[in-house]
């Protein structure tokens, strides 16, 4: 993403939060290390650096009260907020990108810095879904639509028309460890991850990677299905690599 950024002529500004990324990574870039809860350090900080747009980025897991020790600001944010704090991580988003909003940033997407994220339909790769698995996609996305109404969950694991887990707040990575040691015999499980509808799609869109066909292969799947137009995906061709070389089919279910 900073890298298209700058291809398009884009200052870049970066604010690591602190403990879930290495600095040494920005080095060569301004940035600021400023922990979660100073939400008026990282303010001061974006507009110090003249910030317009603003895009977020990059795993975080949700904190509890007891480690944000909020500043004076952050705990104004945590006030409009504290309504939204027993809701899905999708409600306390659009909040926050609410309250980013009236400091005068532009939320973007990562879509709208880096072109051709969005997952496309059909196969993807050299391997086919056959009949199974192909039901498995659909009643995987039945499954996703009527959980995401209540905010719960990008991702779900059916095996021969059996869910076998659906993913909650330990992420995609644990969701797929714990289903691949529920497998049965017979044909393999798969792994379906859609955005939820109505979901914010400039923050915490759900996005795909080469790491989760190689943990998909190691636990014994059959292959990943996404949904087309609603996932971002992570250099597409290194992930069509990867799910050749493990033998799972990758599509975009409609």
């Amino acid at each position: 993403m900073i890298q298209a950024a700058r291809d398009a002529g884009r200052a870049v500004f970066v604010v690591v939060l602190d403990g879930t990324e290495n600095p040494a990574r920005f080095a060569d870039l301004p940035h600021a290390v400023i922990r979660i809860g100073a939400a008026g350090r990282i303010i001061a900080a974006l507009k110090q650096a003249g910030v317009g747009d603003l895009v977020l980025a990059g795993g975080i897991k949700r904190p509890s009260f007891s480690t944000v020790m909020p500043d004076v600001r952050g705990a104004r944010l945590l006030a409009r907020v504290a309504t939204r704090i027993g809701q899905g991580d999708d409600a306390l988003l659009k909040a926050v990108i609410a309250d980013l909003e009236t400091e005068g940033f532009r939320v973007v997407g990562a879509d709208q810095v880096v072109e051709g994220l969005n997952a496309p339909p059909g196969i993807w790769g050299r391997v086919q879904a056959d009949d199974q698995a192909r039901a498995d996609v659909r009643r995987g996305i039945e499954v996703l639509e009527a959980l995401g109404r209540l905010d719960i969950g990008q991702a779900v694991v059916v095996q021969q028309g059996v869910v076998l887990g659906v993913e909650a707040i330990e992420g995609t990575a644990a969701l797929i460890a714990r289903a691949g040691d529920l497998a049965r015999p017979g044909a393999r499980p798969v792994l379906v991850k859609t955005a939820k509808p109505g979901q914010e799609r400039r923050v915490d869109w759900p996005t795909i990677g080469s790491e989760t066909i190689d943990q998909l292969a190691r636990a014994g799947f059959a292959g990943l299905a996404v949904g087309a137009g609603r996932v971002l995906v992570i250099d597409r061709p290194a992930l069509i690599a990867a799910a050749d070389r493990g033998g799972l089919f990758i599509m975009g279910a409609t």
